[in-house]
């Protein structure tokens, strides 16, 4: 199963376990962050990121310098709940 279907059938799951009233919400944020222009100024997939460093899970910094050293790098973000 490719990428694509994969997430077309994510969010066909995700439309029958939302109620309505939430994914009205969720669309109006999309929407909203669309108009917004944001997406003019993301990084692009496949674009080197940004350096960073931030604390892991024992508060000790790490940089993404020194993880990309280690071979590649998987950044994975989390939003959070509506």
């Amino acid at each position: 199963m490719s990428l694509a279907d994969k997430l077309a059938a994510t969010r066909a799951a995700s439309a029958g376990r939302i109620p309505p009233d939430r994914q009205a919400i969720m669309h109006r944020a999309t929407d909203d962050l669309r108009k917004s222009g944001i997406l003019d100024r993301i990084v692009a997939v496949g674009s080197p990121a940004p350096a960073f460093e931030l604390a892991n899970h024992d508060g000790r910094r790490v940089s993404s310098a020194d993880l990309v050293a280690g071979g590649p790098l998987v950044l994975s973000f989390f939003r959070g709940s509506w």
